[in-house]
């Protein structure tokens, strides 16, 4: 479970998801700027964050259709199959893995767990090759197909390379511990 003050977990919730109304909704002219009775009729389609659709799946008010990307029939499957690792998720979704358990885990889609199990498997190994051994110019050009999870490891990634070459390289080894430099008082 994330934390209630973590950004992240509230930028993922930003996600913008397909739904249904299943009932006529009043006040809520927003997603409906047909008219201006200021209310939405029941199987209009509509698009809205997913924080919003969470709460109104829970009260039976919408249904939930799966995002795009996560959708069986969907290109990105196939390309996640082929090749995971040269599919842009950052232009897809920032948040790919975060959001696609919130999603899967509410509306208790089976397939998009494989999914993000499949991307996140392929992936994570190229991030960390190209972190321990991408140069500066390289690096850009990769970061781009990355999602901020996948931006996290990756920075973790080459800072723990570069603790490692300032350590090999004559980093502080072994120091003396204060206390051993002190001396005892004589015993009388």
């Amino acid at each position: 479970m994330a934390s209630y003050y973590d950004i992240d977990d509230i930028l993922a919730e930003e996600e913008m998801v397909p739904a249904v109304f299943l009932q006529t909704a009043n006040e809520v002219g927003i997603f409906d700027c047909a008219d201006d009775t200021n209310k939405v009729e029941a199987g209009t389609h509509v698009e809205m964050p997913f924080w919003l659709a969470q709460e109104l799946y829970v009260r039976q008010a919408v249904s939930i259709k799966v995002p795009p990307y996560f959708d069986i029939k969907a290109k990105t499957r196939n390309e996640i199959g082929a090749d995971a690792a040269h599919v842009d998720l950052r232009s897809l979704c920032p948040y790919f893995y975060n959001f696609g358990c919130k999603i899967a885990h509410l509306i208790g889609e089976k397939t998009i767990g494989p999914l993000l199990l499949i991307a996140f498997r392929t992936r994570y190994r190229e991030v960390l090759i190209k972190a321990h051994t991408a140069a500066s110019i390289v690096a850009p050009k990769h970061l781009t197909l990355l999602t901020k999870e996948e931006t996290k490891l990756y920075e973790a990634g080459q800072s723990s390379t570069a603790a490692f070459k300032k350590w090999r390289m004559g980093g502080p080894r072994l120091q003396k511990a204060s206390v051993l430099g002190r001396k005892r008082k004589p015993v009388e």
